[in-house]
C-alpha cells in the first residue's frame, strides 16, 4: 500500500490516490493540524470517506500509538503495551489523546463507514453508539418502542432485574481487545445473542476510551443524549459530520418543537394515572416519599389542563396565516400559567418522577387497577420542551425564535384523536438560527469541526447559516473525465413549449404534455409528491395531442421502461427497491424507470451505480411551499437579519435561502447518476429556469463545466444519442439496439441507458464501488490534466510526488486480476493478452501522470514489507512484458484449447447455463472483482454452477483463470464435484 506523506503526516492508503484525494486529505490535516473547523465539499464517488478515515487515523495516530490496539499500518513505529500494561495505560492515554467523533445521519451510513474502515490497516479503539431499538435483546422490553423502551430499560437495570446488563461488567473485564478491531451494530448483537451481555450498554462502556466513536447526528446535537457520552474530553475532540448537507435544518430543528393539543390530552391523562398510582401506593405501603406525593401529579395536571385551555382561546384571525407573536412571547404566555424559569425546574422534576411512576406501573407491579400505556411517556415531550425554551436559565435564545399556533382540522398523528369535536392546534416554537447547536461545541471548547459531503455548495450560505468561522474550505472537482459525463439544460419539449414547473404553469395540459414527451429516462425526480401525482395522473388518461394512436402518454412510456414510483409511505418503500431492482435485471424488459422526488428517499441515499442510474432528469425546482408558516416566518426572520441596520453585508435574505435550499435538493438528487471513478451518466434539466445565471450557480461545483444549454430539442436528442452511442460502442455488451434514432420517442437511447442484462443491485448500504466497466478501456480516460485540483480550495496548493510511489503499483495485475478481466474481455470480443496489455498501460499511465503533477507540497512514498526501503518501480516495457509473460503462460496452461480462453469460454458457458445460471455466473464474476463475497465463497458458488454432467467441461476450463494463490481451493473444488458424477 502507498504511504503518502501530506504536511509531515504519513498517510497509509489503500490504493493509488487520484489528485483530488490527495487535496481532500491536506484541507483535513490542515483543519485537524490547525485546530480550525473545515467545509469540505468531495462529489460521491471520489473515496471521500475513505480519505477521511486515513487522514483523521493517520493525525491522530502522530500523538502515539491507537488505544488498545493494533498499531495501524505504513511505518507507525512504536509498539503498543500488551496485556495488563495495556489496559494500565488506558485511561492515562484516553485523557491526553485527542479522541474523534464520527457522526452521519442513519445507522446504515455508519455501517458503510465502519465498511471502508475494515479497507484501511488501521486498526484503532473503536466503538459504534446505537439504539436500544437496535440493540436491546431484553425478551420483553425488545419488543418496545420509543421512550416505552427506554423507560422499560431504566427500570429493569435499576432493580438489576436485566440479566443481560447485570453481566456487561464482567464481559467487558474478560474481553479488554473488544473494539481494537472494526465491528459494527449486528456485531454486538451476535455477540449479546451468544454471550449474554447487552449490546447496547457493551457500546456505551466501550465509548468511554476510544480513539474514534462512530454515532448518529443526533447523539452529539441532542443535548441529553450529548452528556451521556461520559468518558469523553470533549475539549480535545474532532467532530466530523458526514453527508452534512441537511445539517443546518436537523440543527434547527433539534432546537424546536411542535405541542398538538390531542398530545397534551394524552399528558393529561399520563398525569392522571399517575395520581391513582401515587394514591395506591399509599395506602397498601404507607409510604411517605416524595415522588409518590399524589399532589404534585395533580399540580402537574391542573398547569397542562390550563395550558390545553390557553392555547385553545388564542384568537387565531386567518387560518393561513396562524397566531404568531416574536419568540420571546413563549415567556409572557407560560408566566401567567405561573411556568417560570424557577417553576420550570420543579416541573421537571415531576416529571422525572411520573416517568419512574409509570414504568412501575407498566411492569405490573402495582395492582391498582391501573393500566399504564406501553407508550409512554408523553409527559416527557413537555419535559423536552422546558428545557428548549428555559435552556441554560435564560432568555437570550428567544430572539432567534417565532412563536406560532396554527389550527388543522386534519390530525398528522396516528394516535391523535379530535376533542369534542374542535380543530386540533398545534403550539409551535421554532428556531431559524442553526448555529445555536453549534454553539454548544464551541462553549466545550472542541478542536475541530469537520463538515463534509457531496453537496455542501454553496459553502458562504452554509457557514453563515451555522454561525461557525470555517477558515478550512474546499469544493472538489470529479476524477471523471469529461467524456464520462452529459449535463445539458433543456428549456422546451418536442414542439417547441417551454419547459418550466413554476405555479404559473405546472397545471397546464400544455405541460404535462410536452413533459411527458420529453420523459423517456432512467431516474426522473419530480419538485414534490404532489406534482408526481398529478402528471402520472394525467399521462395515464390523456395521449399527445399530436400523437398518431389511441396510445396515452404512460403507455408509450411503458413500452420502453417498466414504471416504479416512489410511495409517499416510507414502509412501502424497501418494496419499491425490490421491484426497480427485479425489472431492472428482467430480460423480457428494457429495463426500468424510477420516478421519485427531489429530498425523498430515492435522492438522499440510494446507490444507483452503472447500469441502474445512467440518467437522471430533473423536472424542475423543489421550493418549498412559500405559504408553509415555517418556511414564510423563516424567510422572515432572514430579511430582518440582512436589513442594512444590523451591518451584516454577507446576511443570507430570505429569497436566497429559499433558492439555495431547493437547489441543494436538486444537487443530491444527480448526485445519484455517478458513483464511482469509472461510471458515467447523464443530467438533464428539463425546465428553462436552468438557463438562468442564478440557478445555475448555485449547482455543484463539479458540474459547472459540463453544462450546456440547448436552444432546440433535437440538438439534445442529437447529443445525447451521440453520448450513448459512444459509451456502447466501447462496451459492446450494452448494444442491444438499432442505429435509428426518431425523435422525440427514441427507441435506442433508453436500451442504451440501461442494459437488459443483469443489473447492480440497488442497495442503500453500498457505498462507492470500484469497478472496470465500458470506460476502463477507453485509452484517453486518464487525462489526468483535465482535472485540475481543488481550484477553489481555500490555500493555492502545488503537489509534489516522488517516484517512489510507483513501487507500490509494481505487480498488481497478479492472476487475481485476470479472474476480473475475463468478463470485460468477454464483452470486448477481444483477445485476453490484448486486454490485460491495455490495462497495463492505463495502470502505468495513471502513476506516471500522477507522479509528473503532484509537485512540493505532498511527498509520497510505497513501503515494502521489507524494513519500510523504497523500491524502483518497473519501466513501461518492463511492465508490458510482465503481462505478456502472464497471457503467454496462461495460453500455455490452456493447452491450447479455444475452450479455456476468455471469449470462447464465455461463449460455451453461455451455451451450458440458462439465462437465468449465466446472469448468476456473472454476478459471482463481479463479486470477484468487487470483492463483495470471499473469494472462496466466489469460487465455490462458480463451482456448483458448473457441476452437472453436461458442465464438466466449464469446471475443468476455469481452472485456468483461477490465481495461483486460490488454485489449491479451485482444484478441490473440481475433486469434489468431478467425484460426484463419476
Amino acid at each position: 500500500m502507498p504511504v503518502y506523506r501530506i504536511r509531515g503526516v504519513d498517510v497509509d492508503f489503500p490504493y493509488d490516490a487520484y489528485d483530488c484525494q490527495i487535496t481532500y486529505m491536506d484541507r483535513v490535516l490542515q483543519s485537524l493540524q490547525q485546530g480550525n473547523n473545515a467545509l469540505l465539499e468531495s462529489p460521491t464517488g471520489t473515496g471521500k470517506t475513505l480519505c477521511l478515515l486515513c487522514s483523521a487515523l493517520a493525525w491522530r495516530r502522530t500523538f502515539g500509538e491507537f488505544l488498545r490496539g493494533g498499531g495501524g499500518g505504513g511505518g507507525g513505529g512504536g509498539s503498543q503495551p500488551s496485556g495488563s500494561q495495556q489496559s494500565g495505560a488506558s485511561a492515562t492515554q484516553s485523557s491526553s489523546y485527542p479522541v474523534i467523533i464520527y457522526a452521519s445521519r442513519t445507522h446504515s451510513q455508519l455501517r458503510q463507514v465502519i465498511k471502508e474502515l475494515k479497507a484501511t490497516s488501521y486498526r484503532p479503539k473503536m466503538a459504534v453508539l446505537g439504539s436500544r431499538e437496535q440493540m436491546c435483546i431484553h425478551e420483553e422490553v425488545s419488543k418496545l418502542r420509543g421512550k416505552a423502551q427506554n423507560n422499560g430499560c431504566h427500570y429493569l437495570c435499576k432493580k438489576r432485574m436485566c440479566r443481560h446488563n447485570n453481566i456487561v461488567t464482567d464481559y467487558m473485564k474478560n474481553n479488554t481487545e473488544l473494539g481494537s478491531e472494526p465491528f459494527d451494530i449486528e456485531d454486538l448483537v451476535n455477540i449479546g445473542r451468544t454471550k449474554g451481555p447487552c449490546p447496547y450498554y457493551i457500546s456505551r462502556e466501550l465509548s468511554k476510551s476510544v480513539d474514534i466513536l462512530f454515532a448518529p447526528y443526533n447523539y452529539l446535537i441532542d443535548p441529553g443524549n450529548r452528556r451521556s457520552l461520559t468518558g469523553i474530553s470533549w475539549d480535545n475532540a474532532v467532530l466530523i459530520f458526514d453527508e452534512a448537507h441537511n445539517l443546518e435544518s436537523i440543527c434547527a430543528d433539534a432546537a424546536s418543537f411542535d405541542l398538538l393539543t390531542s398530545n397534551l390530552t394524552s399528558c393529561i391523562t399520563e398525569a392522571q394515572e399517575c395520581i391513582q398510582l401515587c394514591s395506591f401506593k399509599r395506602s397498601i405501603e404507607n409510604s411517605a416519599e416524595k415522588q409518590f406525593d399524589p399532589e404534585n401529579y395533580a399540580i402537574l395536571k391542573a398547569l397542562l389542563m390550563a395550558l390545553e385551555k390557553k392555547i385553545g382561546e388564542l384568537v387565531i384571525d386567518s387560518k393561513e396565516l396562524g397566531y404568531t407573536k416574536p419568540g420571546s412571547y413563549i415567556y409572557e404566555f407560560l408566566s401567567e400559567l405561573n411556568i417560570t424559569s424557577e417553576t420550570s425546574k420543579k416541573l421537571i422534576e415531576t416529571i422525572d418522577s411520573a416517568s419512574l411512576l409509570l414504568e412501575e406501573g407498566n411492569s405490573g407491579e402495582t395492582k391498582a387497577g391501573v393500566k399504564a400505556k406501553s407508550t409512554v411517556s408523553r409527559l416527557e415531550t413537555i419535559r423536552d420542551m422546558l428545557d428548549i425554551i428555559f435552556k441554560g436559565g435564560g432568555q437570550n435564545h428567544a430572539k432567534y425564535y417565532s412563536f406560532h399556533v396554527n389550527e388543522s382540522s386534519r390530525q398528522t398523528s396516528g394516535d391523535s384523536l379530535q376533542v369534542f369535536g374542535k380543530a386540533s392546534r398545534t403550539l409551535s416554537w421554532w428556531c431559524f438560527n442553526p448555529g445555536l447547536a453549534m454553539e454548544e461545541f464551541l462553549k466545550l471548547g472542541v478542536r475541530s469541526i469537520i463538515l463534509t459531503s457531496g453537496t455542501l455548495s454553496p459553502l458562504d450560505s452554509l457557514a453563515m447559516e451555522l454561525n461557525l468561522e470555517f477558515p478550512v474550505r474546499l469544493e472538489n472537482p470529479h476524477v471523471i473525465s469529461q467524456d464520462q459525463i452529459w449535463v445539458g439544460v433543456v428549456p422546451v419539449g418536442p414542439s417547441g413549449h417551454p419547459l418550466n414547473s413554476s405555479y404559473r404553469t405546472r397545471e397546464t395540459v400544455k405541460y404535462k404534455q410536452e413533459l411527458g414527451t420529453v420523459i423517456d429516462g432512467l431516474l426522473v425526480f419530480f419538485p414534490s409528491y404532489s406534482m408526481m401525482d398529478k402528471c402520472i395522473d394525467y399521462w395515464k388518461n390523456r395521449n399527445h395531442e399530436h400523437s398518431v394512436d389511441d396510445s396515452t402518454i404512460w403507455q408509450r412510456m411503458c413500452k420502453h421502461k417498466q414504471p416504479v414510483i416512489e410511495p409517499r409511505q416510507s414502509s412501502n418503500f424497501p418494496n419499491a427497491i425490490e421491484d426497480y431492482a427485479a425489472k431492472l435485471r428482467d430480460p423480457s424488459t428494457s429495463g426500468a424507470i424510477f420516478f421519485a422526488v427531489c429530498r425523498g428517499k430515492v435522492s438522499e441515499g440510494l446507490d444507483f451505480a452503472d447500469r441502474a442510474g445512467r440518467a437522471v432528469i430533473v423536472t424542475g425546482m423543489p421550493f418549498s411551499t412559500p405559504t408553509d408558516p415555517k418556511v414564510r416566518l423563516k424567510r422572515e426572520y432572514l430579511d430582518k437579519q440582512a436589513k442594512p441596520s444590523n451591518k451584516n453585508p454577507k446576511a443570507l435574505t430570505g429569497e436566497e435561502w429559499y433558492v439555495q435550499q431547493a437547489a441543494r435538493a436538486v444537487n443530491q438528487a444527480v448526485g445519484r447518476v455517478i458513483r464511482h471513478r469509472h461510471d458515467y451518466g447523464a443530467i438533464i434539466y428539463c425546465d428553462e429556469r436552468f438557463v438562468w445565471p442564478n440557478y445555475q450557480s448555485q449547482m455543484s461545483y463539479w458540474l459547472k463545466p459540463y453544462i450546456k444549454c440547448y436552444s432546440k430539442y433535437g440538438e439534445v436528442v442529437q447529443t445525447l444519442t451521440r453520448f450513448f452511442r459512444d459509451k456502447v460502442c466501447v462496451d459492446p455488451k450494452e448494444m442491444d439496439c438499432n442505429d435509428s434514432v426518431s425523435p422525440p420517442a427514441d427507441k435506442c437511447l433508453p436500451q442504451e441507458i440501461l442494459s437488459d442484462s443483469p443489473a447492480t443491485a440497488v442497495n442503500e448500504h453500498r457505498g462507492t464501488t470500484v469497478s472496470l466497466n465500458a470506460t476502463t478501456r477507453k485509452d484517453n480516460y486518464m487525462k489526468f490534466t483535465q482535472i485540475t485540483p481543488a481550484n477553489r480550495t481555500t490555500l493555492p496548493m502545488k503537489h509534489g510526488c516522488s517516484t517512489s510511489q510507483l513501487a507500490s503499483s509494481r505487480g498488481q495485475f497478479s492472476q487475481d486480476s485476470q479472474v476480473v478481466d475475463l468478463i470485460d474481455n468477454a464483452t470486448m470480443h477481444g483477445q485476453l493478452k490484448e486486454h490485460t496489455l491495455k490495462s497495463m498501460r492505463l495502470k502505468k499511465a495513471k502513476i506516471a501522470d500522477v507522479s509528473s503533477q503532484l509537485k512540493h507540497n505532498v511527498e509520497s512514498r510505497a513501503l515494502t514489507g521489507n524494513g519500510g526501503q523504497q523500491s524502483t518501480p518497473p519501466s513501461k516495457r518492463s511492465t508490458i512484458e510482465q503481462a505478456c509473460e502472464k497471457n503467454e503462460a496462461i495460453q500455455e496452461r490452456c493447452g491450447g484449447q479455444e475452450s479455456t480462453t476468455g471469449p470462447a469460454f464465455l461463449k460455451l458457458a453461455r451455451e451450458k447455463l440458462s439465462t437465468a445460471e449465466y446472469g448468476e455466473f456473472v454476478e459471482f464474476m463481479k463479486a470477484l472483482k468487487l470483492k463483495t463475497m470471499h473469494i472462496k465463497d466466489s469460487l465455490e458458488a462458480i463451482a456448483k454452477l458448473f457441476s452437472s454432467p453436461g458442465r464438466l467441461t466449464l469446471l475443468e476450463g476455469f481452472r485456468v483463470f483461477v490465481s495461483k494463490n486460490h488454485l489449491p481451493l479451485y482444484e478441490q473444488l473440481v475433486r469434489k464435484y468431478t467425484m460426484a458424477n463419476t
